[in-house]
């Protein structure tokens, strides 16, 4: 877990450590956690142009970048794409490449696609 800090007016302070005090939160951190989740999850524009800034400067991964956006791998490649940013190819770690397999394995393929009319050898 990330540590951060920063600054905010004093009103907010207060606030803050009433609805601490009132039981509220468990605490200023739990408080202001709570506060950022709720925001990205009620501005997905934001999240996805977090998330493309992050990949954009390596970062992180495609499946990174997606997870953070709340899309699958292949709508952020298109989000990529539309934002003019360079799609980098290859998988970076293990995780990049155990996604990769669960993704492939969960693809259907229907047997009477594969008829002969497109074999090499007819």
């Amino acid at each position: 877990m990330a540590r951060i800090t920063g600054s905010y007016p004093d009103d907010l302070d207060l606030l803050i450590e009433g609805a601490v005090e009132a039981g509220v939160f468990g605490g200023k951190s739990d408080a202001l956690r709570e506060f950022v989740r709720e925001y990205f999850e009620d501005h997905e524009n934001e999240r996805i142009v977090a998330a493309v800034a992050l990949y954009e400067r390596e970062r992180i991964t495609l499946g990174d970048a997606a997870r953070l956006a709340a899309v699958d791998r292949w709508t952020m490649r298109d989000i990529l794409r539309e934002h003019g940013v360079e799609l980098r190819l290859g998988l970076i770690d293990e995780d990049d490449a155990a996604y990769e397999v669960e993704t492939a394995s969960e693809l259907e393929f229907d047997e009477d696609d594969s008829s002969d009319e497109y074999s090499p050898t007819k």
